[in-house]
């Protein structure tokens, strides 16, 4: 390995014993919450809506909650990990020690990628258990996922650099990344929505990332899928670049 390498797998190696110290709260409450939509939401309302164009309601659920379950833990770690370091300062060291901003930006990344592929593995797995998940068309549903968890693990990176406190973390995560994953399809198709809420739901960005990992475990698709690809791809990529231009900066990270 080159020292280049070297100094990378250390740093990665620190994130993710960072939020494995304290799994109950990083992995096994974020799989509970998840438990408990697919048991809820299949109990409560499954029963009732029946099917949902041609799939039990259940099933046309758990691809979205696969999705929010990457999302939130590959953004709430990146957030959370940064401005923690920030308040103790640890940053400063990373920052003059040889790795390069672009290894530190990496590392921070893969971090949360990890931990949210980590919470989004065992709700698939927890979802099988109770109902049967169709992968229709992996080609496109693994891109999808990997996408989603490298754009969101950005957006930690991009919040948790720019938050000056934990309420800026929070504030970001409740009162924004929540409702537009909660009002983004995960629990209801648009197309069965009344007007302005149909349209209001087409603005919703993440609703079209959600749209690809359906139609990647389902095959059932609301959106032009090449596009919505394609557009998150380049989304993902002006992050990195953005964030990358932060590091190289030092915005907001020395003292």
């Amino acid at each position: 390995m080159t020292a280049a390498q070297i100094r990378f797998a250390s740093l990665l190696r620190r994130e993710v014993a960072r939020f494995m110290k304290i799994k109950r709260q990083t992995v096994g409450a974020p799989l509970l919450e998840t438990f408990l939509y697919i048991s809820v939401f299949g109990a409560a309302l499954g029963s009732r809506v029946g099917k949902l164009h041609g799939y039990d309601y259940t099933v046309f659920v758990v691809p979205g909650l696969i999705m929010m379950a990457w999302a939130m833990n590959a953004f709430s770690n990146n957030s959370s990990s940064i401005l923690q370091q920030k308040f103790q300062r640890a940053i400063d060291d990373q920052l003059s020690s040889p790795a390069s901003p672009l290894e530190l930006l990496l590392a921070f990344t893969f971090g949360g990628f990890l931990r949210g592929f980590l919470v989004a593995l065992l709700t698939f797995l927890c979802a099988s258990l109770l109902v049967s998940i169709p992968v229709a068309h992996i080609l496109v549903l693994i891109p999808s996922l990997f996408l989603v968890g490298f754009f969101f693990a950005q957006l930690g990176v991009l919040v948790g650099v720019r938050a000056e406190q934990f309420d800026d973390v929070s504030f970001a995560q409740t009162f924004v990344l929540q409702p537009l994953l909660f009002l983004g399809g995960v629990f209801y198709s648009a197309a069965l929505l009344p007007q302005p809420f149909e349209t209001l739901t087409h603005i919703n960005p993440i609703y079209y990332m959600i749209s690809l990992v359906r139609y990647g475990f389902l095959g059932y698709k609301e959106t032009n899928i090449p596009l919505s690809l394609l557009f998150l791809a380049a989304a993902t990529l002006a992050l990195f670049l953005l964030n990358h231009r932060l590091f190289l900066r030092g915005y907001k990270l020395r003292a």
